[in-house]
């Protein structure tokens, strides 16, 4: 097993962990004929860590046919998200699988019973930890196995991943306009009230979440929680799903409504969901919202290193940075960074190319 970080140096959590097959995930050797079947605790390791949101591959020394059709009998080929079974060098192997997740190497963990395999990984890929077969039993109990929250979004991360890779697959083959696409998908976007099992993935995303943040703030769960019990504001969360599967949650927004203007505080949406225009839906709706409560709407921006999409966004929609008497009812912004988007809100179509289910803020609760 690689050594233990230093004191000093924060855990990293290991985001997909690679197994081989033989006298690893199974017991035996599949070409020399054994029967070879997998130990129960190493089913349950390999359950409890998709329960927690870490993806898990495969890189085996084997023939690739009869291997994944051991896999699909013992009932476990659907936890695998990749996978490469073959003869080439077990580096190579975890590097391709490392660059189709777009993981860091730091982020995998590679499960071997054999030690020239494990040295032959860590000479290649030195970030990558290896792990013996016998501890695979332990890795639920290890720290770099545990991350500091499971959200919802955790639990299901290889549905959707899996969902993902169909969806591309299917992009790929289509013959047409984009958006001809996207209305194949079925796409459906939710916008709703947080609750309070929303928020550490709410959170998350103000974390994670830099491209389309449009203030880079972070609002930890201590701090939206509070927002909930606050009349004066609405923080709300966005999910979308199509028919290949669930996105999750894709967005989180934090506005204080009431009075003659509208503060948009907060608006942050998921890379993953930008070619489906996720970004100007939630404005054109809220956009929408205000102008049937016959307010104006203010928006914070901050502009960062990577955000620029973000204020694109905000133009097009109709923001600007003209003066307007409104921005007197609303206290100065805290530091020197962020700007201040108004617009006179006015009706909006329906989007195009999804179909929004979304609350009502214009109306009492």
């Amino acid at each position: 097993m690689s050594g233990p970080l230093p004191p000093s140096e924060p855990i990293t959590t290991v985001k997909c962990v690679v197994w081989d097959l033989d006298n690893t995930l199974w017991k035996g050797t599949l070409l020399e004929g054994d029967d070879v079947v997998i130990d129960d605790h190493v089913y349950e390791t390999v359950v409890g860590l998709d329960s927690r949101g870490i993806l898990q591959a495969v890189a085996s020394k084997n023939d690739h046919g009869p291997a994944w059709q051991r896999l699909e009998e013992l009932g476990v080929a659907e936890y695998f998200v990749a996978a490469r079974i073959g003869w080439g060098p077990k580096s190579a192997s975890v590097r391709e699988i490392a660059d189709e997740l777009k993981f860091a190497h730091g982020t995998i963990a590679f499960v071997d019973d054999q030690p020239a395999e494990r040295a032959e990984v860590e000479f290649h890929l030195p970030q990558v930890r290896c792990y013996p077969a016998e501890s695979a039993t332990q890795l639920l109990t290890l720290p770099e196995f545990t991350p500091a929250t499971v959200t919802v979004d955790s639990r299901r991360r290889r549905q959707m991943y899996q969902a993902n890779v169909r969806r591309q697959a299917e992009q790929e083959s289509f013959d047409g306009p984009s958006e001809e696409f996207l209305r194949s998908l079925d796409l459906v976007m939710e916008i709703g009230r947080a609750t309070a099992g929303d928020l550490s993935r709410m959170e998350e995303l103000t974390l994670r979440t830099s491209q389309m943040n449009a203030t880079g703030v972070h609002y930890s769960d201590a701090d939206l929680r509070a927002l909930l019990d606050d009349a004066r504001h609405e923080v709300l969360a966005v999910t979308m799903s199509d028919r290949f599967g669930s996105h999750g949650a894709v967005g989180v927004a934090l506005v204080e409504t009431g009075g003659a203007v509208w503060h948009l505080k907060l608006l942050a949406t998921s890379c993953r969901v930008v070619s489906f225009g996720a970004g100007a839906t939630v404005l054109n709706w809220l956009i929408g919202e205000a102008a049937a409560a016959g307010a104006h709407l203010v928006a914070d921006f901050r502009p960062t290193a990577r955000n620029r999409v973000m204020e694109v966004a905000y133009r097009f929609a109709g923001f600007t940075d003209e003066h307007c008497a409104c921005l007197a009812e609303l206290p100065l912004p805290e530091g020197g960074q962020t700007q201040r988007l108004h617009i006179i809100p006015e009706p909006r179509p329906a989007p195009g190319t999804l179909r929004l289910d979304a609350v009502r803020l214009a109306t009492a609760r």
